[in-house]
């Protein structure tokens, strides 16, 4: 069996002539314009030519990336978990792709002896979230939060595990089924960085924030540890969450939290006793003859940062277009009355879930004018830049009113979730405190 690194968490896995490609994002400029791959990734058509099956972990655009997928041959079949909605089905279907989903936690052949086996990666268990502070208000009442998967993939002499960006405490029961079934794990394809907002995107002092990134990056540093030290492979290859912000969001690379791939390498092998291995893009590990293609050359951090100064920050965002400054008066009327028909939806869910809080929450529009909305079913109102400051609980959001135009049109056209991961959006909060409720209702601020 042999793996070939591609970059974040594409690889493809290869056995007995059969190669799986596991979540695509190939092309740069994910999230909005948000993300990029570094070094520079080349489009290779001839590894592509040789892709059996595509394996999609969850939805977000790292892994189902469109841009990718648009370039992919659509008589490739797309494996995916079975989950309860059907949004990444509809969204891979909708691009031409013919879609098997697997029921969860099903040994599967595909084809030449070589199997798949999807895991949700709460193991379909309803209560489980309800156990971890800042998550029980919405699923305990809902059940799973099934968004991501853990895969295994094995041809009957090696196993192969790939944890995605699943939580280490949200997997503990999908790690007892993988070694109830898989006594032996060969390779392990383990995340090693988060990609959420905090604390790059929070009105933070720097010390603070690079003091928050420290502790970040040691976290997810130790998660992959956790999942070395419970599965026990003979091999380890740190992916996922490998990438750079471009555009005028490249300002905040340093404070987000994300270790660089060696340093990931170079802690595992300090704390466990598993082999990792790093490979350059389209590179491969074989696993019978424990070799690499070719040796890995490192990142040059100089030549990186000169990269991400002087290509990167030039770059524009997907939504920049037109001016800014201007935007809101020309499309005020149509923003408005978006916000009307937003906030219906978010207020039906926000009592759908029994949440209220006398934390507001504040939307910026424009310079002195803000959207102040109530999470005790008060409605909404537009304040100026004085009676937001008198406010003594709030969270606010600040986002380019392009992007944010969009978002309230509807995922179709941008979601509130990804503009989040992809950095797009600037936090404040009085006093710090998270609500779990408060921002799962404001995924549904759209029309």
């Amino acid at each position: 069996m042999k793996i070939t690194y591609v970059k974040s968490a594409t690889v493809g896995v290869e056995a007995h002539g059969v190669r799986i490609l596991t979540d695509p994002w190939m092309t740069d400029g994910e999230y909005y314009g948000a993300w990029y791959h570094y070094p520079p990734l080349a489009f290779d058509e001839s590894f592509l030519e040789k892709v059996d099956y595509i394996y999609v972990s969850h939805i977000h655009p790292d892994h189902f990336s469109k841009s990718t997928f648009q370039r992919l041959d659509k008589q490739i079949p797309v494996l995916i978990h079975s989950y309860q909605s059907k949004f990444l089905k509809s969204n891979i279907e909708r691009l031409g792709f013919t879609v098997i989903e697997l029921p969860h936690n099903t040994r599967t052949h595909l084809k030449n002896g070589v199997y798949i086996n999807i895991l949700a990666a709460d193991n379909c268990n309803p209560e489980l979230c309800a156990r971890f502070f800042g998550c029980g208000i919405v699923e305990a009442k809902f059940g799973s939060t099934q968004i991501d998967t853990i895969s295994v993939i094995d041809d009957g002499t090696f196993t192969v595990v790939n944890t995605n960006d699943c939580p280490f405490d949200l997997a503990t029961d999908t790690l007892k089924a993988v070694k109830a079934q898989y006594p032996k794990t060969d390779m392990l394809l383990v995340g090693y960085g988060g990609a959420g907002p905090f604390p790059q995107c929070f009105n933070l002092e720097e010390s603070e924030k690079l003091q928050a990134a420290d502790k970040k990056r040691s976290q997810f540093l130790d998660m992959g540890v956790k999942y070395i030290r419970e599965l026990k492979p003979d091999f380890v290859i740190p992916f996922a969450g490998t990438y750079v912000l471009g555009g005028k969001l490249a300002r905040l690379n340093p404070y987000r939290g994300v270790p660089e791939i060696e340093e990931a390498a170079a802690y595992y092998s300090r704390q466990t006793d598993a082999r990792t291995i790093l490979l350059n893009s389209y590179e491969s590990f074989d696993l019978a003859s424990q070799t690499s293609t070719k040796p890995y050359i490192p990142t040059n951090l100089e030549e990186k940062q000169l990269y991400i100064e002087n290509t990167l920050s030039q770059i524009r965002l997907d939504y920049e277009e037109g001016d800014e400054e201007s935007y809101f008066d020309t499309h005020r009327d149509d923003i408005i009355k978006r916000i009307d028909g937003a906030y219906d939806r978010f207020e039906a869910k926000r009592k759908e879930i029994n949440f209220q809080s006398d934390t507001h929450t504040l939307l910026f529009l424009a310079p002195d004018l803000w959207c102040n909305i109530s999470n005790q079913g008060g409605g909404y109102s537009f304040i100026n830049e004085e009676e937001k400051n008198r406010i003594q609980h709030f969270v606010s959001y600040k986002v380019d009113i392009r992007l944010l135009h969009r978002i309230l049109q509807g995922p179709r056209f941008a979601h509130w979730n990804n503009a989040e991961i992809g950095s797009h959006i600037e936090f404040d909060r009085k006093p710090n405190v998270f609500e779990r409720g408060l921002h799962y209702s404001m995924n549904f601020f759209h029309e």
